[in-house]
């Protein structure tokens, strides 16, 4: 017989599992803004019971991925374009202190990884992966927030990224902006790489609120929540 404390850390684990497995499919785009989670159907592709199910689609809610709806079930939350755009001018606050500490405290170790980041995001962007491309961009912008060793901060900061993660696919599901993007991030690492903590945090802060402007853009073309979106499901992509 398995002892209920036992038994509490394994549901819990597997809830964790689930909760990731979830998130990833969000964030990825294989799970889009306005989806409805069949609480059935997905305990049985993930191979658990519902209970894990039913506690990840909680955690997601506090998350602010995921809506629950009395009578009517859960949905991949669909983030309203002015919500959007506070977060995007919070993230720019936020990212501007990142570049301004690291500038002044990364170590050489940090920042060769991030120039591999950078080197590899520029490969992606040759070899035409945008979704690639998307990925090592989530890295290359968690990974600095995580260099400043600021938990709150981390977490703050991981919450934001995943409630913006479809306007942020939807901003380079154009080809023609990974090179831009691409030397945003080049320009971010010289900076900091310089010890220049004002041009660090000005890199940092000017790449998000240019990536502001192409949500703007983007949801400014006729009839955006009908084809954006779509779009953004077949070829998601980050700026």
């Amino acid at each position: 017989m398995t002892h209920p404390t036992i038994a509490l850390l394994q549901s819990s684990s597997l809830t964790s599992v689930v909760q990731q497995e979830l998130e990833r499919r969000i964030v990825q785009g294989e799970l889009a803004p306005g989806d409805k989670l069949i609480e059935a159907a997905l305990a049985e592709s993930l191979g658990v019971s519902r209970g894990p199910v039913r506690e990840a689609f909680r955690m997601l809610e506090e998350a602010g991925l995921v809506r629950q709806e009395k009578n009517r079930g859960a949905f991949v939350r669909d983030i309203p374009l002015a919500e959007a755009l506070e977060i995007f001018d919070l993230r720019a606050m936020m990212d501007e202190a990142v570049g301004r500490q690291l500038a002044e405290a990364i170590t050489p170790e940090q920042l060769r990884q991030v120039r591999s980041m950078v080197d590899a995001m520029e490969r992606a962007v040759k070899a035409g992966d945008a979704d690639g491309y998307h990925l090592l961009n989530l890295q290359f912008h968690d990974t600095l927030v995580a260099f400043t060793g600021n938990r709150k901060l981390i977490a703050l900061y991981r919450r934001l990224i995943n409630e913006l993660s479809l306007f942020r696919r939807m901003n380079l599901a154009d080809s023609t902006q990974l090179p831009v993007s691409a030397s945003e991030h080049r320009a971010i690492v010289k900076a900091i790489a310089a010890g220049d903590s004002e041009a660090a945090g000005r890199a940092m802060r000017q790449h998000v609120l240019d990536s502001k402007q192409r949500t703007l853009r983007n949801n400014s073309q006729p009839n955006p929540s009908a084809a954006a979106p779509v779009a953004a499901r077949k070829k998601v992509t980050h700026a």
